[in-house]
């Protein structure tokens, strides 16, 4: 199968949205990107609709359908009988208009072919031969069953879809020319190259809106002398029904739509709890009109339903019933390449995931997956990995947090911006002698620290780094750091005791007192000392000056 959907990798957020959307479960996540996984895919689309950040595209085919142009061949538009709910008020002569332009050699309605392929189930519900029918329009359902449920294979209608009868008639109607189909499906790309020769190209109504654009050309109201046509019904839910005469009494008729429906009524048909059946399946609800390619802004069921309604009229087009083995196809089982794990190897995927018994296995579908155990195979298949399982991430980094917050030696408060407490470990009960958690958890932070320094950073915007705080209440001396999260809004206060640490700088800074009152006393008694030997010295001199004096005057009278 080729790319028909393609990934935008930048755009893929890992939400897991198209895996719980997908009906198949064929997505595959590795290196945080979805891939499609194109063996078990059955193109239904879901993914693309889905998706919120546009990460899937449509491969585009504008490129194949100007080339068929440009190659001289005539080339013919067979145009889905949807469009009269993609393109509102306008009809086939409005398309065909402008596809003339673009130059194509004519436009027909697929609905032509449409009725071709309801008289051939209304032939085979007559013959009686069938316990159970299955309508082969849509390629989607057609794949699910091919790749997801060949049991039911054989009964699949042996008989081409409206698209594919339509463009074989074309073909048979101008020989060598070249068709394209128009609608609302991304599956009928896969169909037609599947089934080659009889359409050559497949355009979504997005791809014709945007190749008109890229033309400058907008799609106009038209004059129709409109031919009624049952057939036009074909893109509604039981439409097909409606367009077929249903005159097989011993037979049921039934139309269901959306993949989950269409799936439980396969497990019916294979338990044999149906009979008789002709059954109407659609893969997308409301059918075709709410198809992945129709545009986006053109979800209106209800609108767009009484819009089919009335273009489609009740009479039938003037087309001549082939035989019915001219419009008969075969299905063949396509198959997978799914590995199916053995019982301990989920149960071992399970452990790791924490699902250790059956009570922990939530089944919340948070990874796309229905169950723990479908999670698990998928694991197991490649398809998966154990960190799409968001309970178990969330209890691995809450116990993650909890351990790091319970074990670290500093304080930590969380606070929201009522100044509330959210969340506080043992170290900061510890510092302020708190002995429950739960006995200030949701108070005001009032009651146990002082709030202004909280007040100051959330006015001021402006986070406090390591500030030496002395708590008097609990006579600690704590290092603080209040950081403000604005994106969370919340304040988180991590404390450092520093109490030791502060009574050893305190004792160092009376000894250095001491010391210096010491050397001041012990300098200052010096210095009497000094003064005193000074003084006594001063005396001493004095004293001999007088002496001597009188000496030498006793020596000169002699």
């Amino acid at each position: 199968m080729s790319d028909y959907l393609k990934l935008r990798k930048s755009n893929c957020k890992n939400c897991y949205k198209c895996i719980r959307h997908c009906p198949v479960k064929s997505i595959r996540f590795a290196d945080n990107q979805a891939y499609i996984v194109n063996d078990e895919c059955v193109l239904c689309g879901q993914c693309f609709v889905a998706c919120p950040q546009n990460a899937k595209e449509i491969r585009s085919d504008i490129g194949v359908a100007r080339a068929l142009i440009a190659s001289g061949t005539p080339v013919y538009a067979s145009i889905a009988p949807s469009f009269v709910a993609n393109y509102d008020g306008l009809t086939i002569r409005s398309l065909e208009k402008a596809l003339l332009r673009l130059g194509f050699a004519g436009v027909e309605e697929t609905a032509v072919g449409a009725q071709l392929v309801k008289n051939a189930y209304d032939e085979m519900c007559a013959g009686g031969e069938h316990n159970v029918i299955i309508s082969s329009c849509c390629h989607s359902v057609n794949l699910l069953i091919q790749k997801h449920y060949p049991e039911a294979l054989p009964y699949l209608a042996k008989v081409l879809s409206p698209m594919l009868a339509h463009g074989k008639l074309l073909k048979e109607r101008h020989p060598g020319a070249h068709t394209v189909f128009i609608g609302p499906c991304i599956s009928k790309k896969d169909e037609a190259a599947r089934n080659p020769g009889m359409i050559d190209c497949v355009l979504t109504f997005e791809e014709l809106s945007e190749w008109l654009t890229e033309e400058k050309m907008a799609l106009e109201p038209a004059d129709d002398i409109q031919q009624p046509g049952r057939s036009r019904l074909f893109p509604l839910t039981g439409g097909i029904l409606r367009s077929m005469s249903c005159k097989a009494e011993d037979y049921t008729y039934i139309a269901i739509d959306g993949m989950e429906n269409c799936i439980n009524a396969l497990h019916d048909i294979l338990e044999g709890k149906l009979s008789h059946c002709f059954i109407e399946m659609s893969s997308c609800i409301g059918s075709c009109i709410g198809g992945p390619a129709m545009a986006k802004n053109r979800r209106l069921p209800i609108s767009d339903a009484v819009a089919v309604n009335r273009y489609a009229g009740r009479g039938e087009f003037d087309a001549s019933q082939p035989t019915f083995d001219t419009l008969s196809r075969e299905y063949p089982f396509l198959g997978t390449h799914k590995m199916m794990p053995g019982s301990s190897a989920i149960e071992e995927i399970l452990r790791k995931m924490g699902k250790q018994n059956a009570s922990q296995e939530l089944n919340c579908g948070s990874c796309g997956y229905n169950t723990c155990r479908e999670k698990a195979i998928a694991v197991l298949q490649g398809k998966a990995d154990l960190t799409m399982c968001l309970p178990f991430l969330k209890e691995k980094a809450e116990s993650f947090s909890d351990t790091i917050i319970n074990n670290t030696p500093n304080g930590i408060i969380v606070l929201n911006e009522n100044l509330e407490v959210q969340q506080i470990n043992a170290a900061a009960r510890h510092i302020m002698n708190i002995r429950d958690v739960h006995d200030v958890l949701g108070e005001q932070v009032v009651r146990i620290l002082d709030p202004q320094i909280f007040f100051d950073v959330l006015q001021r915007g402006r986070d406090v780094h390591d500030k030496r705080v002395y708590l008097a209440e609990y006579d600690r001396y704590v290092e603080e750091s209040i950081i403000y999260d604005r994106s969370y809004h919340i304040l988180i206060c991590v404390m450092r005791d520093v109490t030791d640490e502060e009574n050893v700088a305190l004792s160092q800074a009376e000894l250095r007192r001491q010391t210096v009152d010491i050397t001041d006393k012990v300098i200052e008694k010096q210095m009497r000392v000094v003064q005193e030997i000074a003084s006594l010295l001063g005396e001493t001199t004095a004293e001999t000056k007088i002496a001597l004096t009188k000496l030498k005057e006793s020596l000169n009278n002699d």
